[in-house]
């Protein structure tokens, strides 16, 4: 079982020119503080992201490297972790079956790593990220931040929580898992109508 994390916007500030070095990353507030209370649990804590900007060319696969490891050392100095990360590196327009909200990253995760996806979490704030959880069978949590209802825009019925940052997702999460699992199946159905 797992945490599926997407990073831009849940972990650290998104932007619109997208986030190219170490110096413009920003971790969120109340997000190094998540990452230390999930490696409290037996979750594995996998990133999973959408990084389109080295398709763009305006970062190369090298850079975005370095940065997850820079992230990954001040995680651990704040005593978190981070288990592992998964990128997908194409545009938009290639169609490929790792970019969410293609569930690819999800099941490449879960052989990987050897992971019950019906068990675990996602937590992301945009429809692309609740959508790839569902189509993977993850349970979701969407956070608050300007986007639109994910059932808005995919025209599907979805199901998910909403949490208003990435520390609050964990509490959500943290007591889900501490009700069971009759208990945990009560995710909201957001439908289109």
């Amino acid at each position: 079982m797992a945490v599926f994390l997407d990073r831009d916007g849940v972990i650290n500030r998104d932007s619109d020119d997208f986030v190219k070095s170490w110096e413009e990353f920003e971790f969120l507030p109340g997000s190094l503080e998540a990452l230390s209370a999930l490696s409290g649990t037996p979750y594995k804590i996998v990133v999973i992201t959408n990084q389109s900007g080295i398709g763009r060319g305006l970062l190369t696969e090298t850079t975005l490297e370095q940065m997850h490891l820079r992230m990954i050392d001040r995680v651990r100095a704040a005593g978190g972790r981070i288990d592992a990360i998964y990128i997908c590196p194409h545009l938009p327009t290639v169609g490929c079956g790792c970019r969410k909200p293609a569930p690819g990253l999800y099941f490449r995760a879960a052989r990987e790593l050897n992971l019950d996806l019906t068990s675990s979490w996602a937590i992301g704030d945009s429809w692309r990220d609740i959508e790839a959880a569902d189509q993977a069978r993850v349970k979701a949590v969407l956070l608050n931040r300007t986007s639109p209802d994910p059932t808005a825009l995919s025209g599907k019925s979805l199901d998910y929580l909403r949490a208003v940052d990435l520390l609050d997702a964990t509490r959500i999460i943290l007591q889900k898992a501490l009700m069971g699992p009759t208990q945990v199946d009560d995710c909201q159905r957001h439908d289109k109508s």
